[in-house]
C-alpha cells in the first residue's frame, strides 16, 4: 500500500503502526517512547497549523540506527518524519498519517574540521552555535544564521539561510557532500570535501532542500569561512519603508560586500525597543554589518551612509565595539518574541517571500497596503540583502474574521511574490503551509519533482503530505 494513494492525505495505516511500535519498542528499549508528552513535543510547530502527533519517536544515535529504523517502517508502509530541534515553521515535523518520528538530536558529534581545507564533518543534530563555539580557537566560523539555534542537518533540510545570506549564501552553498538514509534502509554518500565535481549527477543539491522526503540525513560535510579581521556594523533610520529599499537596492547593485543588511518596519523596532530595551528611533530602521580589513569596513560603511543619505536615510550609527553589534542582533533575532508582546495571547504567523532585489520595493509598499487595509497587526522584517522579507502576523485565533483576514493577506503575499517572479518561500521551506503555491511557482516542473520523489521514495514513507500534495 502506498501512503500517496489518496488525492487530499496521506493514508494512516493502523496495522502497520501497531506492529512497527512493538517492533521498535524491543530494539530501541528506553530510546523508543510512545508518551504523550514526548509525541506532542515532536509535532510541535511554530505556525498556526494545528499540531498531528507521530504514534512514536526513536532517538536514534548512529546512521546505522536510522538506516534500522527506517528499514522497519518501510517494511510495513509506515510514515517516518526526522525531527531535529523543530524550529520549523511550516509544519515539516507533523504527522498527518501517523507513523514514526525519528528524533536526531542525540548525533551531536563534531566528527572532523579540517582547517587548511576550511571544512567540517558533522552530524545532523549539530546546532549552528554549538559548531561554532566549537570552531572559536581555530580562527573558523560557519556563517549560515537562521537566527534560531537550529540542528544543522534541519537547516539543510529546509535549505535554510538567514541574516548572513546577502554575502555567504544558503545552505545550497554550504554543503559539500551528504550522508543519506533512502526510504528503503540504504545509506548513501554524496558529494565530497573536493570543492568541486563534475562527476555524475549532483544529488547533494537534490537532497539540500528535500524536508525529509527523499532521504534522511544524518552526516555533513559543511564550507566554513575564515573569521574577519574586523567586524562593523550599525543602524540607520529612514521615514518610509520605500526610501529604506531603495538604499538597499542601491547598495546591492553598487557591489558594496555587505555581510547583513535587514530592514524592521515601526512596527517592529516599537516591539524591540520594548524587548530588549533599545532606545532606537520608531521609524524603518536598517540593521548593517561588514566584515574584512579595518580599512576596507570603513570604506564600505562610509560608502553606505552616502547611499543612505542620498535616499533620505538618517544619520549611520556605528557600532565597532562587539558588545554593541551583539546587542543589536540580539535583538534582531529576538524580533519574533518581541513582535509578540504587541498582542500578548495571540498567535504569530510568520511568513517568508523572496523577489528580485529590483522588485523589493515595489513588493513591500503593496504588502504594506494590504496591512494596513486589512487592519492587521503584522511587522514587517527581512534579510532585504537578498530580497527575502517577512511579516509576523499576530491573530486572536478566537476572532474568525481575523483568522479569515489572515489567511486572505498570506495569500495575497505570496501570489504577488511569485507574480514579481519571486518564490513563495526564500528560507522556510515548503512544508504542509505553502504546498498549494507550487504549481503555480514551477509549473509542469512539479511532475518531475513527483517522479523523483516516486523513484526514491515509492511507498511514500518519507515525511509524507509535505512539498507535494498526495494526488
Amino acid at each position: 500500500m502506498s501512503l500517496a494513494s489518496t488525492k487530499d492525505a496521506p493514508v494512516r495505516n493502523d496495522a502497520g503502526i501497531e506492529l512497527v511500535l512493538s517492533i521498535l519498542a524491543q530494539r530501541f528499549g528506553e530510546r523508543f517512547s510512545t508518551a504523550g508528552a514526548i509525541r506532542e513535543q515532536h509535532s510541535h510547530t511554530t505556525s498556526w497549523l494545528p499540531s498531528q502527533l507521530p504514534d512514536g519517536v526513536v532517538f536514534a544515535e548512529s546512521t546505522e540506527e536510522v538506516s534500522e529504523a527506517v528499514r522497519i517502517c518501510n517494511e510495513h508502509d509506515v510514515p517516518v518524519i526526522a525531527f531535529g530541534t523543530g524550529s520549523s515553521l511550516e509544519g515539516h515535523v507533523n504527522a498527518p498519517a501517523g507513523g514514526i518520528s525519528i528524533d536526531l538530536s542525540r548525533m551531536n558529534e563534531v566528527i572532523a574540521v579540517n582547517a587548511e581545507d576550511l571544512d567540517c564533518i558533522v552530524q545532523p543534530g549539530v546546532t549552528r552555535k554549538q559548531l561554532n563555539d566549537y570552531l572559536r580557537d581555530t580562527g573558523l566560523f560557519f556563517p549560515i544564521d537562521p537566527g534560531a539555534d537550529a540542528s544543522l542537518g534541519g537547516m539543510v533540510a529546509t535549505r535554510a539561510s538567514g541574516t548572513n545570506a546577502v554575502r555567504y549564501g544558503t545552505m545550497k552553498d554550504a554543503v559539500l557532500g551528504l550522508t543519506a538514509v533512502l526510504a528503503d534502509g540504504r545509506v548513501i554518500h554524496t558529494g565530497g570535501r573536493a570543492r568541486k565535481s563534475s562527476a555524475g549527477y549532483d544529488l547533494t543539491r537534490l537532497l539540500v532542500g528535500s524536508e525529509g522526503t527523499l532521504g534522511i540525513i544524518t552526516e555533513v560535510t559543511l564550507r566554513l569561512h575564515g573569521i574577519p579581521e574586523a567586524v562593523s556594523g550599525g543602524v540607520c533610520p529612514f521615514p518610509d519603508l520605500e526610501s529604506a529599499c531603495n538604499a538597499v537596492i542601491a547598495t546591492i547593485q553598487c557591489g558594496i560586500p555587505v555581510a547583513r543588511i535587514e530592514i524592521l518596519d515601526k512596527v517592529q523596532v516599537k516591539a524591540c525597543n520594548a524587548y530588549s530595551k533599545l532606545d532606537l528611533a520608531e521609524t524603518p530602521t536598517l540593521f548593517l554589518e561588514f566584515h574584512g580589513t579595518e580599512a576596507g569596513v570603513r570604506e564600505q560603511s562610509e560608502l553606505f551612509g552616502e547611499i543612505a543619505q542620498d535616499c533620505g536615510g538618517g544619520e549611520f550609527v556605528w557600532a565597532t565595539q562587539a558588545e554593541d553589534r551583539t546587542r543589536l542582533w540580539t535583538a534582531r533575532h529576538n524580533a519574533y518574541w518581541a513582535a509578540l508582546g504587541l498582542r500578548p495571547g495571540c498567535k504569530g504567523v510568520s511568513t517568508d517571500v523572496c523577489v528580485p532585489i529590483s522588485r523589493l520595493a515595489d513588493c513591500i509598499a503593496e504588502t504594506y497596503r494590504d496591512i494596513e487595509d486589512m487592519g492587521l497587526v503584522a511587522p514587517l522584517v527581512g534579510h532585504v540583502g537578498d530580497g527575502n522579507f517577512h511579516v509576523l502576523v499576530l491573530v486572536d485565533m478566537d476572532k474568525p474574521e481575523e483568522i479569515e483576514a489572515t489567511d486572505r493577506f498570506i495569500e495575497r503575499l505570496n501570489w504577488r511574490a511569485i507574480e514579481m517572479g519571486g518564490t513563495c518561500s526564500g528560507e522556510h521551506g515548503v512544508g504542509q503551509g505553502k504546498m498549494k503555491y507550487l504549481p503555480k511557482e514551477h509549473g509542469e516542473a512539479i511532475e518531475a519533482m513527483r517522479a523523483i520523489k516516486a523513484a526514491l521514495d515509492p511507498k511514500g514513507i518519507l515525511n509524507p503530505g509535505k512539498i507535494l500534495s498526495a494526488g
